[in-house]
């Protein structure tokens, strides 16, 4: 789907089944992703423009549909899932409801004013390729808003599993899923052929009473370990006390719970439209920033670029 060697890091086949899993008890830990919806539309709220139709890729169990229904910005939400058991809690909500991947959806081109997705992309192969049929099938002039967790997420458990992995088995495996950077989002944005991108993050703290219940959480939500080249054998008993021990040691409050860093990317894009601002060209201001801002202009002369 795009110019851009794929590398496969997810076992797909385990995305799905680990989401379907999660689509059980969907309603006992969606409180993260339900979170984010709120953010999501918070930030659609800003934008002083309703949107016909919408999509929302990789839509859990409905938690967008949820949020928005009580906001009046869409008129009608399509959403779709790798998941069939969550493609079926989030027909719930109401909204057309699909199963579809992310990698190969199936819309027509210039199909939808709007195309969210929230906490999904971040388990995709081809995320160059995902991201351009996102933007094929948006109208000009149609935005797009993603979700994604960023480097700094989960970084207490990583770097505890880590230490533990060495001090038992003398090295260490992929056990927490690689993420983007903001540098790399922004830029897959721009050659998808996306106008106007902006990235930003939102820092979620989760504090908990041991680590043992984050781990609970991340397999609630179907965000355990999904990496291909992860160890296939179970992980030794011995490890994971190791690394929970030494969350508690080095992580601890004074309160005795424990913090999770989340990190969420958001990604804002627009497809291009010939009624989008441009850049100006340099030079070509007819103001200067000096008067703008009622102060003295300075030439500095003589000073060599760095």
């Amino acid at each position: 789907m795009s110019d851009i060697e794929i590398m496969n890091v997810f076992d797909r086949k385990l995305v799905r089944a680990h989401r379907d899993r999660a689509a059980k008890t969907w309603e006992d830990f969606d409180f993260l992703h339900k979170e984010v919806a709120e953010r999501i539309c918070d930030r659609l709220d800003d934008v002083l423009r309703d949107f016909p139709l919408a999509l929302d890729i990789g839509c859990h169990g409905g938690d967008i549909a949820e949020v928005i229904g009580q906001r009046g910005k869409v008129q009608h939400l399509i959403q779709c899932d790798f998941s069939q058991g969550m493609a079926q809690r989030a027909r719930e909500q109401g909204a057309a409801t699909l199963v579809a991947d992310e990698e190969f959806l199936p819309f027509g081109h210039e199909t939808f004013d709007l195309i969210v997705s929230n906490l999904s992309l971040h388990w995709v192969n081809d995320l160059p390729g995902a991201l351009l049929q996102i933007n094929r099938s948006l109208k000009p002039d149609g935005l797009f808003i993603g979700t994604m967790f960023g480097t700094e997420t989960l970084r207490e458990l990583r770097q505890c599993l880590n230490e533990a992995e060495m001090e038992v088995d003398g090295g260490i495996s992929p056990r927490v899923s690689p993420f983007a950077d903001v540098r790399d989002a922004g830029m897959l944005l721009q050659r998808a052929g996306f106008n106007l991108p902006v990235v930003d993050t939102d820092g979620v703290e989760v504090r908990y009473e041991n680590p043992m219940k984050l781990m609970k959480d991340l397999k609630g939500m179907g965000e355990n370990n999904k990496v291909l080249e992860r160890r296939k054998n179970f992980t030794k008993r011995e490890l994971i006390m190791r690394a929970m021990q030494r969350y508690v040691e080095e992580f601890s409050g004074d309160d005795g719970r424990v913090p999770a860093t989340f990190q969420v990317m958001f990604l804002t894009a627009w497809k291009p439209d010939p009624s989008q601002q441009k850049p100006m060209t340099p030079g070509s201001a007819q103001h200067k920033l000096a008067d703008a801002l009622g102060v003295p202009e300075h030439i500095l002369e003589g000073k060599d670029k760095p």
